[in-house]
């Protein structure tokens, strides 16, 4: 952990909209890497939707 880092964290909380947008950056690069990892395997990501699609299919509410 840098010290910049900690420092930081010692000093203050972070705020809800700080977490936010961390939250809303992790989100965003977790669905560029899925996008680019079903760009680059299509087989593997067509099994996952059908495997996806076949859960909703049985799940009940």
């Amino acid at each position: 952990m840098p010290d910049g880092e900690s420092l930081e964290g010692a000093e203050r909380p972070e705020t809800d909209a700080e977490r936010r947008r961390r939250r809303a950056r992790f989100l965003r690069e977790l669905a560029e890497a899925r996008e680019l990892r079903d760009r680059v395997q299509p087989r593997r990501a067509k099994a996952a939707r059908l495997r996806h699609a076949m859960r909703m299919r049985t799940f009940r509410w």
